[in-house]
């Protein structure tokens, strides 16, 4: 069980960020669930129960929402354990696909919105000597070609391994999540046979978060038995 600790998850409405929701809350952890959508939001937390789950809409790209959504975790619940900066969406690969507004709010979202999440939760997470995690990909370890959405996870995997040297000796632990295909609405048609699942993905971001206090599973880098390397 989880002894009350308290999970904030961005990007929380659907895909990973649904699926590790509905894994901490079998585990017993209370919940504080970001993302835009505040219907799906709505509907997660009917799910999971309102006494265990709460939603805070959430721009993650928006500095005071991720001051709000902390704040609105410890407020609810007293303190913060483990906070998941999983928002994020993608890009078709080709350096002159999609529109410059589209890559805008990609980089905005995958990068800097993590780095205000992280930056938001850090002061809870050292009062308890929590967990921070954050999304990657396969795609920021080895370079997609025209893929501005592998560097923005290339940022990401940087930015794991910064938070986690600047925060050495404070007891706070720091996982980097990097999935290959999985089958969420990240894909518009979805990710093609033997893609993982958000499931499968929610099993490795609690394994990570169940290792003992010493213990800092550093990266996680899970891909289908199917995809190439």
């Amino acid at each position: 069980m989880a002894d009350d600790r308290v999970l904030v998850i961005t990007g929380a409405s659907t895909g990973i960020g649904a699926a590790t929701a509905r894994a901490a809350a079998a585990e017993g952890f209370s919940l504080v669930l970001a993302a835009r959508s505040k219907d799906k939001l709505d509907a997660l937390v009917g799910e999971l129960g309102e006494d265990r789950a709460i939603a805070v809409p959430t721009d993650v790209t928006a500095w005071e929402d991720n001051e709000r959504l902390i704040a609105a975790a410890s407020e609810r619940f007293g303190r913060v354990d483990v906070v998941f900066a999983n928002a994020g969406f993608g890009a078709a690969r080709g350096w002159l696909k999609e529109t410059p507004e589209h890559w805008r709010d990609m980089v905005l979202t995958n990068v800097l919105g993590a780095a205000y999440t992280l930056r938001a939760a850090i002061p809870a997470v050292t009062e308890t000597k929590g967990h921070l995690l954050v999304t990657g990909s396969v795609a920021g370890r080895r370079v997609m070609p025209g893929s501005l959405y592998s560097c923005t996870k290339w940022a990401v995997t940087a930015m794991g391994e910064a938070v986690r040297a600047d925060l050495n000796d404070t007891g706070v632990r720091v996982t980097v999540v990097e999935p290959g295909m999985v089958d969420t609405p990240f894909f518009d048609n979805g990710a093609g046979p033997g893609a993982l699942q958000p499931d499968d993905i929610a099993r490795a971001v609690m394994y990570a978060v169940s290792q003992p206090a010493h213990v800092d599973v550093n990266e996680i880098l899970i891909r289908p038995t199917t995809q190439p390397a």
